[in-house]
């Protein structure tokens, strides 16, 4: 479009240039000419403007609608947390369901109650945010080497992302596993380990909703 002013504003110059000013008709020819011109800027500045705008209203009311969706999604998987001892938690961007999946000693086994669990969990999603990105993290108590619990805690993290994909419906490509073994600070029990109940709470895993598009921090063992 700037083009097309261009061409226009050099045309009425050069009609001027060619005039030499001299007559009154051609100098009315321009100065009509140069008054089309403005007039055609003004009005094609007027239309970028209301199509940035539209972009910026657009943005504005997608986020609005992500907003809610997680709004709904937080409130049925409280609701979900208050049945099954799971717990919610709203960060800047994502939701943090703690589901009550927990596994044997050095096991990946995921349990007909995970599984129901499992199940009821990707209804929720896929009935309020059925594009969201979910992270599967995996833990484990600090029995063994630090690399082996990385490595343990990434197959439990794979068998929860299976389940919900070959079980729950969900789709393989909006599902992420990563495996975060013994890291201290997201113990639930502080140095709780071994077979049988001591150390149970630890060998677990944690669901994190996420808008599409984000990315997982990376995990580094022992941090």
């Amino acid at each position: 479009m700037m083009d097309g002013f261009k061409g226009r504003f050099l045309a009425a110059t050069a009609l001027l240039a060619v005039t030499g000013g001299c007559a009154t008709v051609k100098q009315d020819e321009f100065r009509a000419e140069m008054d089309r011109v403005r007039a055609e800027m003004v009005e094609g500045d007027a239309a970028v403007e209301n199509r940035l705008n539209g972009r910026v209203d657009g943005v504005e009311t997608s986020l609005m609608q992500l907003e809610a969706r997680m709004d709904a999604l937080e409130t049925d998987l409280i609701a979900l947390g208050a049945e099954m001892d799971a717990t919610v938690q709203r960060l800047e961007a994502s939701l943090r369901f703690t589901a009550p999946i927990h596994f044997g000693f050095d096991e990946a086994m995921v349990d007909a109650d995970g599984r129901e669990t499992l199940a009821r969990f990707a209804g929720v999603v896929g009935e309020h945010y059925p594009a969201a990105v979910v992270t599967v993290e995996g833990f484990t108590d600090p029995s063994g080497s630090a690399e082996y619990n990385l490595r343990l805690g990434q197959r439990r993290a794979d068998a929860v992302k299976s389940v919900l994909v070959d079980e729950a419906g969900m789709s393989g490509e909006q599902i992420r596993s990563v495996s975060y073994g013994e890291d201290t600070r997201r113990l639930v029990q502080p140095g709780q380990s071994g077979p049988g109940q001591r150390g149970m709470a630890n060998r677990r895993v944690v669901l994190v909703i996420e808008h599409a598009g984000t990315t997982p921090a990376a995990i580094v063992a022992g941090s």
